[in-house]
């Protein structure tokens, strides 16, 4: 296969991911425009992952596997971060132009990374971007809801400059939201591609369960320094989603518990000084990059 003209390299770590990895891979082999390398790094799977890899990483040349060791349990944020950081070190192609960190149970169009790159052609200044996660419910697209500047996790690209000068991931809970945070105090534009959209085939914390995947949320804001006052104002506004008062109850425990715990903060007090400012800022009306 001849590199495409943008030269990207994808990521995509996976735990445990035999009933939807193949849609991935088969969404990624359609593309118009495909990467350079594509590494597929087995976080330690129990299930069949390590097989679905293996058989089409022995049909294409330029996906390659990294299998880890299965650590025994779930490490929330960090486990995802050193699974990449594996595949991230393996790369043979270091002339990349833009690095994609992907998700191994998504879906998605056939031109998808086409009109990715069209975007990032059209504004220099966007460092991440990535389309809109959602879920299909009897046939009825669902979307993950989240402030404009955030790119979901699951789908993240980053453009070279952007991603040297954020210094990659936090290895903690709050990593996909620390990254763009740093990208826009460094001058980075960071957005989700609204109109291009990816099936996401399983919910966002399905795997923790509704009070762990809140409580997660909770502790990555206080990881990521956020303000007491903004993440009170979160827990209020929080009433009005499925479960109200026990969802809000997790976000705030888990965010309150992070001081009882002394867990450690993103290690960047210009980046807290940013966040809190930008947050307050939003509290008050001002313009902030929470729109």
């Amino acid at each position: 296969m001849n590199c495409t003209p943008t030269r990207y390299v994808v990521i995509t770590p996976v735990r445990d991911e035999e009933k939807h990895l193949q849609s991935t891979i088969e969404s990624m082999l359609r593309q118009t425009v495909r990467p350079c390398e594509w590494i597929i790094v087995n976080d330690g799977s129990t299930d069949g992952t390590a097989t679905v890899i293996d058989r089409y990483v022995s049909r294409h040349p330029w996906i390659h596997a990294v299998h880890r060791a299965d650590r025994g349990f779930r490490k929330s944020g960090g486990g995802v971060v050193d699974a990449f950081n594996d595949g991230l070190q393996s790369l043979s192609t270091l002339d990349w132009e833009f690095l994609v960190k992907l998700d191994g149970d998504l879906a998605f169009q056939p031109d998808y990374f086409e009109r990715c790159f069209e975007m990032f052609a059209r504004d220099s200044h966007l460092g991440v971007g990535g389309g809109a996660i959602c879920y299909e419910d009897n046939g009825v697209k669902r979307f993950e809801e989240g402030p404009m500047f955030h790119v979901r996790g699951a789908t993240k690209i980053y453009r070279r400059e952007c991603w040297q000068a954020i210094g990659g991931f936090w290895p903690a809970p709050g990593w996909d939201s620390i990254d763009e945070l740093k990208a826009n105090m460094c001058g980075w534009n960071t957005r989700t591609f609204h109109q291009l959209h990816l099936i996401h085939h399983r919910v966002t914390g399905a795997a923790d369960g509704w009070w762990r995947d809140l409580v997660k949320h909770g502790r990555a804001n206080y990881i990521t320094g956020y303000h007491p006052l903004f993440v009170l104002a979160k827990c209020m506004a929080r009433l009005r989603r499925r479960p109200p008062i026990l969802g809000s109850i997790a976000l705030l425990y888990g965010f309150v518990t992070g001081y009882g715990l002394r867990l450690p903060r993103v290690n960047d007090p210009h980046l807290i000084r940013y966040v809190r400012r930008q947050q307050l800022n939003r509290l008050c009306g001002r313009a902030t990059i929470w729109h």
